[in-house]
């Protein structure tokens, strides 16, 4: 049991190696899921909340970035950037194009929120922009927000597999992705190092489906309309 999770060719235990791949990978999907949620909530409160001019200028902008073909730009960028690559450095790069989709579904639901009966009631009572946004909409897409976010790391992670395992990410930084290349470069399955391989392919398929569940769970959480549910439940 003093590597229970076998070595590699060069003697790494895999073990060890895996805590830390875990840890940047989820890391990197952290970074990406933040800042593209700041965008995101920001293009889609201001463009379905102002409407108008506004509102035609960042959904252009926002289906340039959704008609981008995002891997062979990413693998451009992999490819100039490679060495200068960090955690935190492809964390902001990926916020930078995995934003566009959300930032659309956070607009649809200001939209259909913007109709609704208490907008008008908010408005014509003096309220504030901010204080009907802040008290009004974002409990509305709190959920969304968390849901996109998880689906967002979801994302992040498989794309820095892929950049990984062509070799356009920073090799030297251990995460399921540089596992997964340094496997097959040294060609695990052929040597016999099974576990090498499969340890992070795994690793990753778990990551997925514990990120999916996750989502799953807090968006049914923090909708208002099974809140309430719940509320009405717990007072029969």
């Amino acid at each position: 049991f003093e590597h229970i999770l076998g070595t590699n060719s060069m003697g790494q235990d895999i073990f060890w190696k895996l805590t830390f791949s875990i840890r940047n990978s989820f890391l990197m999907a952290l970074i990406t899921a933040f800042f593209s949620r700041i965008i995101a909530v920001i293009v889609g409160l201001l463009a379905g909340f102002k409407g108008g001019k506004i509102d035609r200028v960042l959904m252009s902008l926002n289906d340039s970035f959704v008609i981008l073909p995002l891997l062979p730009i990413l693998i451009l960028l992999g490819s100039i950037l490679k060495e200068r690559l960090n955690i935190i450095s492809l964390g902001f790069v990926l916020a930078l194009f995995g934003w566009a989709w959300d930032a659309r579904v956070i607009r649809s639901q200001i939209l259909s929120l913007r109709e609704r009966g208490f907008t008008y009631t908010a408005i014509l009572s003096g309220q504030k922009t901010f204080e009907l946004i802040y008290k009004e909409y974002v409990p509305f897409i709190i959920p969304l927000v968390f849901a996109t976010a998880i689906n967002n790391m979801f994302w992040a992670v498989g794309m820095e597999v892929t950049l990984a395992i062509l070799g356009l990410s920073n090799l030297n930084i251990p995460t399921l992705g540089t596992m997964l290349h340094w496997s097959i470069n040294y060609q695990a399955m052929l040597l016999g190092y099974w576990w090498w391989i499969l340890t992070p392919v795994v690793t990753a398929i778990f990551l997925f489906v514990a990120l999916y569940l996750l989502s799953v769970s807090i968006s049914e959480y923090l909708d208002p309309r099974t809140r309430i549910q719940r509320i009405g439940t717990a007072k029969g």
